[in-house]
């Protein structure tokens, strides 16, 4: 069951004496500027290095310019051009175009459209151990492959970090999980994660760092750590942390950066909050079924199901080995009679290699289309699957609709599992195949990566040159709404009421239609929720001017991206409050950043007594936000006469920006001396 919890879960133990020296503890330590290491509260960490893309970078830019900055304050700052390539129009050139100009003016890296896809690209030019990473896309989390501390979150935390300022977040529970033997033929990297993702679902690493170790990561490269590392954002994980080993050490020295290596590793005795055991000799491959990764089944339970659509690429399955092994599999072969097998490069360095290899036209010969390296399909930008048809993609996601199809039918898999089934028409474990065929298990996953491309990347202009450099902005890039602050009472009508497990997806779209849109926040609000309700945008528009209105959910609301468009576009519309039952960590900071306030349920019963239409209503709430005021309120329900106990989890800084209606003009107050937003 989406979500759902696998008996495996109960392995899961609590350490007696909590967490000693791990690897999670010491780069926290290391970068520890407010808080302490005591799990639960909120700490401040040092930001070495950011990662922005550009569905979610336009933002960032815009935010950098009303906070006031000059030149950003990070080791390292790198604009990505990887999501939204596909040109229809002129919308995301205008984009690329204002964000290399942004770039430019305030000293960061910026990578060309068609370089590839950022974290593997990040981790290959910029990773270094020990070093944290804050990046406004939720797949951040791949480069702790490289024993980064590295963290996805919302753009506006990481525009404050391109400043100077520390990121804050709650100082997660460590999850050690200890690997033993070695994985079998036909089973790789993303049959470990998604073991994870069956024993835990999409809920099973919130507020945990996820801390792998033990024997069995001597047979699993810095690449296939990457894979596993990424999809640690799937199980709702702060983030996920690798040591920095000899595999480490021999990934950047393949990189031609082998002076950036400092070997981190656990102490003999470490201890961790909680800990976990998975012996990769007994895995075997796996699936997700639509529409979570959370569905996740071995794939003999799937075998036979026709497909339409095998996709191969994404941050998820970055490295040469996979599409090579891809490559081998399908040498002398065709796909299957009305199957698409699409291949996305992960970054044009690996397209190089690739060709050089003679992959490329193995892959062609046997049907393949070649893409340009970057997200693509990924995040539903070309490449859409038929309604009905299952797609096979060896991607992070499968949430409804995200692939641009709105019925669409997406299988999340290994590269091995999507190459058989490719070749097969159905879903197929790639074991079997390899008994009917007489396949050997490809040897060249150990292909060593040779292209270097450096001048894909332009390098931050000198800050005399930098200084001279204008914004350019095209019409598709509106201004940052003005945000009010939050009134005293908040009265309004439940506009939606939704389940558990919503996404950021289901929330503000991704794909071809919406995307082009990212820049221009009034035309991008017009998808707001329109994938639960198509009507909300125009009936939230109605009670914009008359205070507003709330939504109501259930478990782990807006999981998923980092987008901070999903906080942003329904505060255009009017959204003042959101009531769950719990939330994904980086949309609760993405609410709280955009002045929304963001409350659970005391009694989680009490989700099920409203309905949608009812009118709520929330007195008192600037004395409630008040630095050290009880976090507890009321929220009365005016149309069924009845009371409900509700509560946040706002730090102190995070009432302030609440009250003042978001961070940006929290910061304007303070500067001018004013309270909450100048009330």
């Amino acid at each position: 069951m989406a979500g759902g919890t696998h008996p495996a879960a109960d392995a899961a133990r609590d350490a007696a004496d909590g967490a000693r020296g791990t690897v999670a503890q010491r780069l926290i330590g290391d970068h520890l500027v407010e808080g302490t290491l005591e799990p639960g509260g909120e700490i401040g960490l040092r930001i070495d290095q950011t990662l922005t893309q550009d569905a979610t970078g336009t933002l960032v830019m815009q935010e950098l310019e009303a906070l006031g900055l000059d030149r950003v304050h990070t080791d390292v700052s790198v604009q990505y051009v990887d999501h939204n390539i596909l040109q229809a129009d002129e919308r995301n050139a205008e984009d690329h175009a204002f964000l290399r100009s942004a770039a430019r003016r305030f000293g960061i890296w910026y990578s060309k459209p068609g370089n590839g896809v950022s974290h593997p690209v990040h981790m290959q030019h910029f990773g270094r151990p020990g070093a944290t990473l804050a990046g406004s896309d939720s797949h951040t989390c791949a480069a702790g492959s490289l024993g980064m501390f590295a963290l996805g979150t919302g753009g506006l935390e990481v525009a404050l970090a391109m400043t100077g300022r520390p990121l804050r977040i709650t100082m997660p529970r460590i999850w050690g999980i200890r690997l033993t033997g070695t994985l079998p033929d036909w089973v790789s990297a993303k049959d470990v994660v998604l073991e994870m993702l069956r024993r835990h679902g999409v809920k099973g690493g919130v507020n945990r760092v996820l801390e792998y170790h033990g024997p069995g990561l001597a047979s699993l490269t810095a690449m296939d750590r990457h894979v596993i590392a990424n999809m640690g954002a799937e199980l709702g994980a702060t983030t996920s942390v690798f040591p920095a080993d000899e595999a480490v050490r021999d990934f950047l020295r393949a990189e031609g950066r082998e002076e950036d290596f400092t070997a981190l590793l656990p102490e003999p005795d470490a201890r961790y909050d909680l800990r976990e055991e998975i012996d990769l000799s007994t895995l075997e491959p796996l699936i997700a079924r639509p529409t979570s990764p959370g569905n996740v089944v071995p794939v003999r339970e799937a075998a036979g199901e026709e497909i339409s659509q095998a996709v191969i690429g994404s941050s998820a399955n970055p490295g040469l080995r996979d599409f090579a092994t891809v490559a081998s599999m399908v040498r002398g072969r065709q796909t299957g009679a009305g199957i698409s097998l699409d291949v996305n490069p992960t970054s044009r360095e690996i397209l190089q290699d690739l060709t050089r290899s003679g992959a490329v036209l193995d892959l062609i010969a046997a049907g393949a289309r070649i893409h340009q390296a970057g997200c693509l399909g990924c995040i539903g930008m070309g490449q859409a699957p038929a309604v009905g048809r299952n797609s096979l993609r060896t991607f992070p996601r499968n949430f409804p609709g995200r692939s641009g199809t709105e019925e669409d039918a997406v299988w999340l898999c290994s590269p091995e599992t999507a190459a058989a089934s490719a070749l097969r028409g159905v879903i197929t474990d790639p074991r079997e195949w390899a008994a009917d065929t007489g396949a050997r298990y490809p040897v060249n996953g150990t292909m060593r990566r040779t292209a270097r491309n450096p001048d894909m990347l332009e390098p931050p202009l000198p800050p005399e040159q930098a200084a001279r450099i204008s914004l350019v902005r095209g019409p598709s890039i509106s201004a940052l709404p003005t945000l009010d602050p939050l009134p005293d009472t908040v009265r309004g009508p439940v506009l939606l009421k939704m389940g558990d497990d919503v996404s950021t997806d289901e929330i503000s779209p991704a794909g071809a239609k919406a995307l082009p849109f990212r820049s221009h926040i009034p035309r991008l609000a017009e998808f707001t929720f329109t994938r639960i309700d198509p009507e909300y945008p125009r009936r939230a528009a109605e009670y914009r001017e008359g205070g507003g209105h709330v939504v109501v959910a259930g478990e782990n609301y807006g999981q998923g991206s980092s987008r901070e468009h999903a906080a942003i576009t329904p505060r255009y519309l009017g959204l003042r409050a959101v009531i769950a039952k719990s939330y994904a960590r980086i949309h609760w900071q993405n609410l709280a950043n955009f002045g929304i306030l963001a409350l659970e349920f005391e009694d989680p019963a009490d989700y099920d007594r409203v309905r949608q239409g009812d009118e709520l209503r929330l007195d008192g709430l600037r004395a409630a936000l008040a630095p050290g005021a009880e976090p507890s309120l009321v929220a009365v329900n005016t149309t069924r006469d009845e009371e409900y106990r509700v509560r946040h989890h706002l730090p102190a800084h995070r009432r302030l920006t609440v009250l003042a209606g978001g961070i940006i003009p929290a910061l304007a107050a303070e500067e001018s001396g004013t309270e909450e937003g100048g009330e």
